[in-house]
């Protein structure tokens, strides 16, 4: 371990000091900053070459010159420590206390840049994770071990709905053994307090574990943050049997830090600025997502993603979908005619979906009634279409039927309250009250057994 004090440095950029001479200095490895020999701050090494060492500080560079500044180095990655103290706790971006808590002790540290997982011992995901909201639970269910990320926009209700999962998600039959670790990068201050007040007045914070990085703070915690979070997650549901889901807002704020400090290094940009290693840095974090053969617990992750002008060709959304098992896929026009939460099915899918439905799980209709949804709604859109060329008077019987159909599934189905939370039975009998207004005939995706029984007379 390199024990050495370093007087001088050579440059400071942005949030990166660089110093010359450092020798047995690994890339990740944490720095202590002394600054006018009391301001202690942490940073992480970024670069290491044959001449000189670039590191980040947590805290910022104000007040930092090449001059007043020492450096020592630590010999070891950013680890934290970890107990089932964490429930119901806030930390910032590099998981220090920030709810006026205790510090967390452990007798081990947690390694943040986490375990990789041998694909040999991954398990399948197969049952589903419940989250209350009608839309998803039939239509894109949500396994446990599953990444399925959600796509948004600038002003949509991402953040209600991220905080109204975290408050009714449960996995039937193991309420006691189920928490959430909340990770947000970048946000205001507002959402923030939003956030920690929707937990707090629900009950729920005590099964709550949140790391937070606000808009004014450094963009580098930015980057740790999600790692904190994941490490979290893992110890819970790996050493602790938990199972886990995992909230991640806003994955846009955290691809707009790399692309920052990646040009205050000087890399070579590519897709609109931002760095190469792109993909790869978000598969790091989406795959930490999973459950292990031996281990009781799960990982599951929801990442939340603003597309930038809703563009979802846009490198963060396009990348993003590369690695996860699905999207959900918020859509302005819903969200203008006051539909909450206001989910695009059509483009939203869950890749995992079959195995963790049906019999024993849900309920034996559901993968036939979610076919027949998306089925009926396609033909809504093409229905909606002639009618703004010939008018919706015009349009056959059977057309207005599908028409009538669009707006029940839209008001009846897809719309519920921020604090309504329905079980997978009380949504599919939901689904079959909005597909009795379509003919028997046009059911052509669901079996005569389950029109006979659920559909009436």
């Amino acid at each position: 371990m390199n024990t050495k004090e370093y007087l001088k440095l050579d440059t400071v950029v942005g949030s990166l000091i660089s110093l010359s001479g450092a020798e047995d200095v690994a890339y990740g490895e944490i720095i202590d900053i002394v600054v006018d020999g009391k301001n202690k701050r942490k940073g992480k090494v970024v670069m290491v070459d044959e001449k000189a060492i670039i590191a980040q500080v947590f805290q910022g560079t104000q007040g930092i010159s090449t001059e007043n500044t020492s450096v020592r180095f630590t010999g070891h990655p950013l680890e934290i420590p970890l107990s089932k103290d964490i429930l119901g706790r806030t930390f910032n971006g590099i998981g220090m206390p920030v709810d006026d808590g205790p510090q967390v002790y452990s007798s081990k540290k947690h390694n943040v840049n986490g375990r990789p997982m041998n694909p040999i011992s991954r398990r399948y995901p197969r049952n589903y994770l419940e989250t209350g909201i009608s839309a998803i639970d039939s239509l894109m269910t949500l396994i446990r071990g599953q990444k399925l990320p959600i796509f948004s926009g600038n002003g949509m209700p991402h953040n209600e709905l991220a905080a109204q999962i975290a408050r009714q998600a449960r996995v039937r039959g193991e309420e006691e053994n189920f928490a959430i670790v909340f990770a947000a990068m970048g946000v205001k201050h507002d959402d923030a307090d939003y956030f920690r007040k929707s937990f707090e007045s629900s009950g729920v914070l005590e099964r709550v574990v949140m790391y937070l990085n606000l808009a004014d703070e450094p963009v580098v915690e930015r980057i740790t943050t999600p790692r904190c979070a994941l490490t979290a997650a893992e110890y819970l549901a790996y050493e602790e049997g938990m199972h886990i889901l995992v909230i991640m807002t806003d994955m846009t704020s955290y691809g707009e830090a790399l692309r920052e400090i990646s040009s205050a290094r000087e890399e070579v940009p590519s897709r609109k600025g931002y760095p190469g290693y792109l993909y790869s840095d978000l598969a790091q974090l989406y795959e930490r997502a999973g459950m292990l053969d031996g281990a009781k617990g799960s990982v599951t992750l929801l990442p939340i993603l603003t597309m930038p002008n809703d563009d979802i060709t846009h490198p963060i959304p396009d990348l993003s979908g590369y690695i996860t098992e699905g999207q959900i896929v918020l859509s302005r026009d819903l969200y203008q005619k006051n539909i909450y939460p206001p989910i695009n099915i059509l483009p939203s899918l869950s890749r995992l979906m079959k195995d963790g439905i049906g019999e024993g799980m849900t309920r034996a209709d559901h993968d036939e009634v979610s076919s027949q949804l998306f089925s009926s709604y396609s033909r809504v859109q093409e229905v909606r279409s002639l009618s703004q060329i010939i008018g919706e008077e015009d349009l056959s019987d059977i057309d207005q039927k599908f028409m009538e159909f669009g707006r029940q599934f839209e008001t009846r189905f897809l719309t519920q309250d921020i604090d309504e939370s329905r079980s997978i039975e009380e949504t599919l009998d939901i689904a079959w009250e909005v597909l009795r207004v379509l003919p028997k005939e046009e059911l052509e995706r669901i079996s005569p057994e389950f029109i006979d029984k659920y559909y009436g007379s």
